[in-house]
């Protein structure tokens, strides 16, 4: 019976089946209702308490956010403006909890035979903050807003594609790609591409104005952001709360200490190290969803000693994998192979050897590159995820056996992500998993990707990269995307160590229905999805 329920457990908080399956496999196996119920914490961390209703502010504790930050969507860079985002904006496409790609202010869409043009048909009776009604020129003077070369937007790559966006009157928008592309819908998703008020064809992307469930009322980057419930949300099952604030909170312990004591009623990014003591509070939930979330160290290839494709094989030799899942995740996660795509993803190789910790075969490298010994600084800071120094503490032990002197330099918090991630040449990084391997590939390792965190530059990976994007026959395609993962593992910039779960504590005063995994705190969209019990 143990092992039984051990195992309905994990398929709960995987997501993999729902709490009237788990009670229903239960008592059949002849639990009684009392065992069936009796369980806290995770266990129920994906189903809702009661049925929705409105009313109530919402505290929301983050563990990222800046001083830097903006209401500019191009300029997203961690949870904490991508959630706020969400409670502010509709997109054209959204992913649901079951990871289904559903319309949001997209109705319909229709390819082309070859996927390289896309219609898009509007939702009818949208209304932006400001009272104007939601038309085709709005999409594309959002999506522009992302485009060209004077653009500074992180999605400008994303969008590289589009040779062509036009209306075709106020409810199509029909959007003409480069090559074709079976996913691109999927990528309308993305955070940084909400759809904004236009006017003469441009957005003032700063104003924070959109059409989601929230309307903008205050906002002190880096502390709080303040929004309140939009009384014409055209969503009529979300948008519960009256009002969401988002708080910054970088410390951990001070995160925890605010959901326990109830100043907060949500929070991400638990501390792992003593999750289990919140975990036994029955006020409280916690979940532990696998997503794709992964931990990255990027080393940027256009500075030494990491242009040497030796010494980053070095490196990725000398980090054990398998004793940092446990030390740094304690379990929740998986380890990662030097490349984005896990296990869950449509297109992962599953015959591709995972790397294992090798001290001598790390020398052997080192040797190759002509070196001994190595001495490299590696910044870190809790901003990057939680842990983050940990794991470079850890990384630095793991290294010294193979003659490698990780020098760890420790950030602030605030402002790592303007002042030191692809500023200097080896610091850490998390990325949330993306629905389709394009995307994960696209954003974060394709030439010239705004977010190309390594600067690599690697010809048969780009060209491969192009080829799959319109590949249309499904073999061939998940050919290429298996060759790809070799390719990053063993000549791409990125240590990626580990995926990890998203672990986020949820007081129970809080209802939801079955947790997102496509992103943290229910695919980004807490403050839109959850209400008070």
């Amino acid at each position: 019976m143990s092992k039984l329920i051990d195992e309905l457990t994990r398929g709960l908080q995987q997501g993999r089946i729902d709490r009237r399956t788990f009670m229903q496999c239960l008592l059949a196996a002849g639990a009684s209702m009392a065992v069936a119920t009796s369980f806290p914490g995770q266990a129920w961390a994906d189903t809702p308490a009661a049925s929705p209703k409105r009313g109530g502010n919402f505290k929301l504790g983050i563990a990222s956010g800046s001083t830097t930050d903006s209401f500019d969507p191009g300029t997203f860079g961690d949870n904490y403006m991508q959630s706020v985002g969400h409670s502010i904006h509709s997109y054209l496409t959204e992913v649901t909890n079951s990871g289904e790609l559903i319309g949001e202010l997209a109705q319909t869409w229709e390819p082309s035979a070859d996927a390289k043009v896309w219609t898009f048909k509007l939702r009818p009776g949208v209304e932006f903050h400001n009272g104007k009604s939601l038309e085709a020129a709005d999409v594309v003077a959002s999506l522009n807003h992302h485009r060209g070369a004077d653009s500074k937007s992180a999605a400008n790559s994303l969008l590289a594609p589009i040779v062509d966006i036009k209306t075709e009157g106020k409810d199509t928008v029909v959007i003409t790609l480069s090559g074709g592309n079976a996913d691109f819908p999927y990528l309308l998703s993305d955070y940084h591409l909400p759809v904004m008020p236009s006017q003469d064809g441009k957005v003032d992307a700063t104003a924070g104005i959109g059409c989601g469930a929230y309307i903008r009322e205050a906002f002190d980057p880096g502390v709080r952001t303040l929004v309140k419930r939009n009384p014409n949300y055209w969503k009529p099952d979300r948008g519960w709360f009256d009002s969401v604030e988002f708080l910054v909170i970088a410390d951990v312990g001070a995160r925890t200490n605010a959901l326990s004591t109830g100043e907060i009623h949500a929070m991400n990014g638990c501390d792992l190290k003593t999750v289990h003591l919140l975990k036994r509070n029955t006020a409280l939930e916690v979940s532990s969803i696998n997503g794709g979330q992964h931990y990255s160290l990027p080393m940027n290839t256009t500075m030494a000693p990491f242009t040497d494709r030796n010494v980053r094989m070095a490196l990725k030799h000398a980090l054990d994998r398998k004793t940092m899942l446990q030390t740094i995740l304690h379990g929740h996660g998986e380890v990662a192979n030097d490349h984005p795509i896990s296990s869950g993803y449509r297109y992962f190789d599953p015959q591709l050897a995972q790397r294992e910790y090798d001290p001598d075969k790390s020398r052997f490298y080192l040797k190759q590159a002509g070196m001994s010994t190595l001495t490299v600084d590696l910044s870190a800071a809790d901003a990057a995820f939680a842990g983050a120094v940990d794991t470079a503490v850890l990384f630095k032990e793991h290294a010294a056996k193979a003659g490698i002197n990780i020098n760890v330099v420790r950030e602030p918090n605030d402002g790592y992500w303007k002042n030191v991630w692809m500023k200097k040449a080896w610091s850490m990084d998390y990325w949330g998993g993306k629905p389709t391997a394009d995307w994960a590939f696209s954003l974060v390792y394709g030439k010239g990707a705004s977010w190309n965190e390594t600067f690599w530059d690697n010809d048969t990976f780009n060209a491969l990269l192009l080829a799959a994007r319109s590949e249309l026959d499904d073999a061939k395609r998940r050919e290429m995307y298996g060759e790809m993962q070799g390719i990053l593992r063993d000549d791409g910039g990125a240590l990626i160590p580990l995926f990890a779960n998203y672990v986020d504590g949820i007081s129970r005063r809080i209802g939801h229905e079955k947790l997102a995994s496509n992103w943290d705190l229910d695919g980004l969209r807490a403050a839109e999805r959850w209400w008070f019990v």
